[in-house]
């Protein structure tokens, strides 16, 4: 009797395992997906050492509408910051920042860092004898990148 309850549980633990790694399967496209549209904003960061408006929303808007993402879409996040740990989301058209101190500026001078980061929350489903088993898992991926562009209306440093 005690080796047929020790089967039970070995194949009641295996099929969890297996459901549990034919979720993980999705989870990797998923991750993917986050690395890719993170590298994408990133580069869009270095060019203009700050991140513009309609970048920023296209690529939010990207995200939130792909199937994988569509479940959980409020959960995801896109933080852009400058080397002084300041939102580095700014006006499509730089001239605007002209006659603001440098402080107020979204961008930086070229050689400094801009972080992006994109947080998500990955929906994790199991299905055991018709009873759900859910849990959300957040999930960040950040790159740093270094700012290109030479503004004349910033001091040198």
């Amino acid at each position: 009797m005690q080796s047929m309850a020790k089967a039970i549980l070995v194949s009641i633990l295996s099929a969890v395992a297996f459901l549990l790694f034919v979720n993980f399967i999705y989870f990797f496209p998923w991750y993917m997906t986050l690395v890719v549209e993170t590298f994408n904003l990133s580069q869009a960061a270095a060019n203009d050492n700050y991140v513009k408006e309609t970048y920023y929303y296209d690529a939010l808007d990207r995200i939130r509408e792909r199937p994988v993402f569509r479940e959980k879409s409020d959960g995801v996040k896109i933080t852009v910051l400058n080397s002084l740990g300041k939102s580095a989301v700014g006006l499509d058209d730089a001239l605007w920042y002209a006659d603001l101190p440098d402080a107020d500026k979204p961008y930086r001078q070229r050689g400094d860092a801009v972080t992006v980061t994109i947080e998500a929350v990955y929906p994790l489903k199991v299905t055991l004898w018709g009873k759900e088993i859910s849990r959300d898992l957040p999930v960040s991926f950040s790159l740093k990148t270094i700012g290109l562009k030479h503004y004349k209306d910033l001091e040198m440093d």
